[in-house]
């Protein structure tokens, strides 16, 4: 599966979907960038359960400042709508492929009671 673009009008809709999203936020000038970009394109063709997707901070900066995104690339990792994963810089083929199986081993089920109690704790206005 090859990776796709998303802008501000397609980001959430993607990031909610059922399954694992993993987000690269780049720009054409970020030399690291493109040291990651053919990793990441790699891993989307061997990993086809998996909505691998590119933000491009130079075109999408309402976005990537909505995002938080400070440092680029910046590779978040979202699974069931909720984002699991995110770091900045770099990460050589292992190390993405470590992300990828750490996110399919997530018990969703124990994510959400944690979400659900640091609600639960957050004052109410």
């Amino acid at each position: 599966m090859a990776t796709i673009d998303l802008t501000n009008a397609d980001f959430e809709k993607t990031v909610t979907a059922p399954g694992i999203t993993l987000v690269d936020f780049w720009a054409e000038w970020c030399g690291p960038c493109k040291q990651f970009g053919p990793i990441f394109e790699q891993a989307s063709e061997t990993n086809t359960d998996v909505t691998f997707a590119k933000v491009d901070t130079e075109a999408e900066q309402a976005l990537a400042a909505a995002a938080g995104i400070t440092s680029i690339p910046t590779l978040m990792a979202f699974r069931d709508g909720v984002l699991v994963f995110s770091q900045a810089g770099a990460l050589p083929a292992p190390a993405l492929d470590e992300v990828i199986t750490a996110v399919r081993g997530l018990d969703m089920q124990q994510v959400w009671a944690q979400i659900r109690a640091q609600e639960a704790e957050q004052p109410t206005a």
